[in-house]
């Protein structure tokens, strides 16, 4: 990160959403979150838009049945692996395409959007994609060493052709790397190699040339992720805000170079969401944020260098939560920014 990158804790999301019409998912986070729509994820429309399925189009062997995907590699395999290696490194991304069965929520984003200063975007990230896609041993390609290298590859691709097709609506581009999986770090039942998680992350973040950030939804070891070059870090504020307080050294340095965290602090929890207020969730965002301050952060910076989004996605909500929960997010942030911004 060249310049310090200051996003004064506008409001976003996620991207999964409960709705099923895309058209509608789009006009409700256009309306809620107008300085940087998202591209709504609509996993109940099929499985095909299932995260991991969503951005499997194109990669060699790719076989699925229902919400489960694996690979079985045919007589052209190899010849086709190494297609991606030479589209990468020629930076050929056109073919590497979402398709609206796909993705129904992003081309009805990208007719309806246009215009916007920011637009943001999302793609599964390399360890979650590499451990929910199997090989032909039963195991997730991310234990299989030219799987795991080639699937973070493909994902770059697609990174890099979502980019480009939403730069066409607007210039300023954010995309997350969504890594739910990370969660797992350090787990003796599902076993990471943990170096190779951040030369995973780098290849897909090496096709992303605007703003670059990484989403995951649990506690995990905070110190691998801020040392890759993401500019954001979106992380649960809600349920996991002592998880990042433990990297407190690291998080400094992450907003010395320019870094933003994006606070999810509305809960994607409709129980939860059901109990909570703006005052509430002003409250329990500045205990997030206050060991940071006492370790010599300012607030202020914080505000400048942030982002407020709910927690995760909003999948799990029925539409009239999800709805309240953007309107939260959205007065929250106009909340902060009136006193601490503007």
């Amino acid at each position: 990160m060249s310049t310090k990158l200051e996003l004064g804790c506008l409001p976003t999301a996620i991207g999964g959403m409960p709705h099923t019409d895309p058209d509608e998912a789009c006009s409700i986070v256009i309306r809620h979150l107008p300085e940087i729509p998202v591209w709504p994820q609509l996993s109940g429309r099929s499985s095909e838009e299932n995260m991991v399925i969503q951005f499997s189009e194109g990669f060699p062997g790719v076989v699925i049945n229902g919400d489960r995907i694996h690979i079985e590699p045919s007589s052209d395999f190899e010849s086709e692996l190494e297609r991606i290696y030479i589209d990468c490194e020629t930076d050929s991304a056109d073919g590497y395409g979402i398709s609206p069965g796909h993705a129904a929520g992003l081309h009805a984003f990208l007719s309806r959007a246009r215009g916007s200063k920011i637009v943001k975007g999302q793609v599964t990230g390399p360890i979650t994609w590499g451990l929910m896609v199997t090989g032909q041993d039963g195991l997730g390609i991310l234990y299989d060493d030219t799987l795991s290298e080639a699937s973070a590859k493909f994902l770059r691709l697609k990174a890099s052709w979502q980019e480009n097709a939403l730069r066409e609506i607007s210039a300023n581009t954010i995309i997350f790397v969504d890594e739910p999986c990370l969660v797992s770090l350090g787990s003796v039942f599902t076993p990471i190699p943990e170096q190779r998680v951040p030369v995973l992350i780098e290849e897909v973040l090496s096709g992303i040339k605007g703003v670059k950030g990484l989403h995951c939804c649990g506690n995990t070891n905070w110190s691998v992720v801020l040392d890759t070059s993401i500019d954001v870090l979106s992380f649960d504020a809600y349920s996991y805000a002592s998880s990042l307080n433990t990297h407190s050294d690291k998080v400094k340095s992450f907003l010395a170079r320019g870094g933003n965290i994006a606070w999810g602090i509305i809960p994607n929890d409709e129980d939860a969401l059901a109990k909570e207020s703006l005052p509430s969730l002003r409250d329990r965002l500045e205990d997030a944020m206050a060991p940071f301050t006492r370790d010599g952060v300012r607030f202020k910076q914080l505000i400048a260098q942030g982002l407020i989004t709910p927690s995760c996605g909003l999948t799990g909500l029925s539409p009239e939560a999800a709805r309240q929960a953007l309107e939260l997010t959205a007065e929250l942030s106009s909340v902060l920014r009136s006193r601490y911004v503007m």
